[in-house]
């Protein structure tokens, strides 16, 4: 499948597509309260749409958490386009966008369904199973380097 990745900033106006997005698969599929879902952290996070064709299908988020850490998260993808790439070609644009920034690390909280997909892409699970809006995660990290 071809996946373009566009980024975006908060206040763009595709961003409400991404947010569509993230409350489909977060808020309608997984329960998680639409005011945990948007957060002030937006604002300062780099975007990615991810489109196939003209198709909005997938969307991520990557901010600095520190001078080193680059934090990637609310990557959703749509029901009907998973297991197709669009995951894939998300986490690579996120990645890229934190190298961009300086970043030497990635971390993100990892759903517990969802760590074997980043696990392909060198980001190792630590520590405890934590609940975040509802949902059990851990965190993992990998080097940018």
């Amino acid at each position: 499948m071809s996946v373009i990745c566009r980024v975006i900033s908060a206040e763009h106006a595709d961003f409400v597509t991404c947010a569509a997005i993230r409350t489909e698969v977060f808020v309608h599929e997984q329960g998680v309260p639409l005011h945990e879902e948007l957060d002030e952290l937006d604002a300062d996070a780099a975007h990615v749409l991810a489109e196939h064709h003209t198709e909005a299908v997938g969307t991520g988020r990557v901010y600095m958490q520190d001078a080193e850490t680059a934090r990637i998260g609310r990557m959703a993808v749509l029901k009907s386009h998973r297991g197709q790439g669009v995951g894939t070609a998300i986490l690579f644009r996120l990645m890229e966008i934190a190298r961009e920034r300086g970043a030497q690390r990635a971390r993100l909280a990892g759903q517990l369904h969802a760590i074997p997909f980043y696990e392909r892409f060198a980001f190792i699970a630590y520590g405890d199973v934590f609940v975040e809006a509802g949902v059990e995660h851990r965190w993992m990290d990998r080097a940018l380097v």
